[in-house]
């Protein structure tokens, strides 16, 4: 695989369930892990949602950060992803486990990137795409 960037999903439980339940406490937050990361922000978008919750993105050059947040289960699933080799998103991800500061949390890493034995392969060489019905599917 070509690596492109590193994607970090961070699973938090026991967080305090009022801090889950602002929405402007977690753009905030995910504002500044954003400054953490060394990543250059674009722009962000979040809602509250009714009776409880908040899911936003805060957009990157490098790609983004995004949250989901369970207040009633004390639970907060964060996606950082960034691509090249400025960003730093193990500090992102480390600033929002103390700013969250949960009882529990678990990081898995997944390389992103181009797949397969030959990942400098031209666009053109790859096979395309062709609807199902084009392939008897349907």
């Amino acid at each position: 695989m070509r690596n492109l960037g590193t994607h970090l999903l961070l699973e938090m439980v026991g967080c305090k369930p009022e801090f889950l339940d602002n929405k402007e406490e977690i753009c905030s937050a995910l504002l500044r892990a954003a400054t953490k990361a060394r990543a250059t922000v674009l722009g962000n978008s979040f809602h509250k949602f009714s009776p409880q919750g908040v899911s936003g993105v805060v957009v990157i050059a490098e790609s983004h950060l995004s949250i989901h947040t369970w207040p009633e289960f004390g639970y907060a699933a964060v996606d950082v992803f960034t691509c090249g080799d400025r960003a730093m998103p193990h500090r992102a991800a480390d600033y929002l486990i103390e700013a969250f500061a949960p009882t529990r949390h678990e990081i898995k890493a997944i390389p992103r990137g181009i797949p397969g034995p030959n990942p400098e392969m031209m666009v053109s060489e790859r096979p395309t795409w062709s609807p199902p019905a084009e392939r008897g599917w349907m």
